[in-house]
């Protein structure tokens, strides 16, 4: 890269998207491992590409790492594969596991202890995939990479995840 006045001259994510990937055992702990993964991604994206990348994306992406890997250790045995894309407009995350069942949704009920991590991914996500694979699954959810000039981001399943996943084939609990 050319240094410009001031710093370096910073690509546009349209002429270069960024991915990585990574796997891990299956463990508790690659939980953990797994957000600090993608936080160290989503910086090497902004220095690259600059600010284009809101404070609001790298904190959902993380939780949404922290989710779906937390949801890949409790149900599925064995090694876990985590893909981290940037574009333009989105940030990528695929989790897939050996467990070929498809996740499934609670309905909402503030009461209950537990079991929201799914209804979380949806709420902060733009778009949400569930697909089998020919050895278990691959979830993939996209996230807005930056915040509209009201400093939120367009939220794809807010006005109504549970019609979002019977359109997906997935059930809701």
């Amino acid at each position: 890269m050319e240094q410009a006045a001031g710093g370096w001259d910073q690509q546009p994510l349209e002429s270069s998207p960024m991915a990585e990937f990574t796997a891990y055992s299956g463990d508790p702990q690659c939980i953990g491992e797994a957000r600090r993964f993608a936080r160290e991604f989503l910086t090497r994206v902004r220095a690259v590409h600059g600010p284009s990348l809101s404070d609001r994306a790298l904190t959902t992406t993380q939780l949404v790492v922290s989710e779906l890997v937390t949801n890949a250790c409790k149900y599925a045995p064995g090694p876990i594969l985590l893909d981290l894309r940037a574009d333009a407009a989105t940030v990528t995350v695929a989790v897939w596991d050996t467990a070929p069942a498809l996740p499934s949704v609670w309905a909402a009920d503030p009461g209950r202890i537990g079991c929201h991590g799914l209804e979380t991914v949806l709420a902060a996500c733009r778009s949400f995939e569930a697909r089998r694979e020919p050895v278990g699954k691959r979830v993939t959810a996209r996230i807005a990479l930056a915040d509209d000039s009201t400093g939120h981001a367009a939220m794809g399943f807010a006005h109504d995840p549970a019609g979002e996943l019977a359109a997906l084939g997935m059930p809701l609990l």
